[in-house]
């Protein structure tokens, strides 16, 4: 199986949901942060790892708690995904922080700040 096969695209589709849900409904550890967003899943080809990038809103501080909750209850959501998915392996799980979404607000604040200086210039 290549790594951009069709059948590869949706177990990570379907493993992405799967993490979400029960990340959302199942997992009550309080270091995890109430607005946490599986992002992205790439599932190895051979289906042994599975990288999760996972996206926090808050600090630092909240975003490395979340990840440290998450690491701990990694062989709980593994058990989860082999029960509620018929996978022929369950993926060793691998979480990893995504910054996406503040890179993507960091540049839409910065465009903002240059673009009034453009339209002063063309009103001159």
């Amino acid at each position: 199986m290549r790594k951009n096969s069709i059948k590869n695209t949706r177990i990570n589709a379907e493993v992405q949901k799967e993490l979400a849900n029960l990340i959302r409904s199942e997992i009550k550890d309080p270091r995890i942060a109430p607005m946490t967003c599986v992002t992205d899943v790439e599932v190895a080809p051979d289906l042994k790892t599975c990288k999760v990038w996972i996206s926090t809103l808050g600090d630092d501080e909240a975003r490395e708690e979340t990840l440290k909750g998450l690491k701990s209850a990694e062989g709980f959501l593994r058990k989860q995904l082999a029960m509620n998915l018929n996978m022929r392996n369950t993926p060793e799980l691998r979480f990893l922080k995504d910054t996406s979404i503040e890179y993507g607000m960091n540049m839409s604040r910065l465009i903002d700040e240059v673009s009034p200086h453009n339209e002063s210039d063309d009103d001159q």
